[in-house]
């Protein structure tokens, strides 16, 4: 488990967990942000939110005094990205709830699912990100691979980043 103190967009400072999943009840809080964020926010189709990735995935969890208020998710892949070689991992289902978003829990979710990669002896970690969210990722080391496509009704972009050894 990895501790940070966060400053809220209230000024407020609190010491945020990020940890593993370990058990369905905490799997259930993941999809439980994710529902709030993805399809009812963004209103993309339970669907594509929920897919078989899941069930193997490596799944993370932002706690503030116990309440998940984040999530993320890193898949080892079957098969490096085109252009590519080696081992490789996708980060998806980044979400954090609306309350808590500008405190800086994305990056350290990122960081999180980054290690777990490196621990997984992933060589470079690949995601779609929305248009959106492109600074963010941009900033973490990612760059924006080929052109922009439409998924879960969004425009996303694929990025990519080399993980050091």
């Amino acid at each position: 488990m990895l501790g940070c103190q966060c400053e809220m967009p209230n000024g407020e400072e609190r010491q945020v967990a990020i940890k593993p999943v370990e058990n369905e009840g905490e799997l259930l809080q993941a999809l439980a942000i994710r529902e709030v964020v993805f399809i009812e926010e963004q209103h993309v189709p339970e669907s594509f939110e929920r897919d078989a990735d899941d069930s193997s995935a490596y799944h993370v969890l932002a706690l503030d005094g116990g309440h998940a208020i984040g999530t993320g998710r890193l898949v080892m892949l079957p098969k490096a990205p085109k252009n590519e070689t080696g081992q490789w991992a996708q980060i998806s289902r980044m979400a954090v709830l609306q309350a808590y978003r500008s405190a800086g829990l994305g990056t350290k979710l990122l960081e999180a699912l980054e290690e777990q990669g490196r621990s997984s002896n992933a060589v470079g970690i690949t995601l779609h990100a929305q248009l959106s969210s492109l600074d963010f990722y941009k900033q973490h080391g990612y760059e924006a691979v080929g052109a922009v496509f439409q998924e879960a009704g969004m425009p996303h972009l694929e990025m990519r980043k080399m993980l050091p050894a």
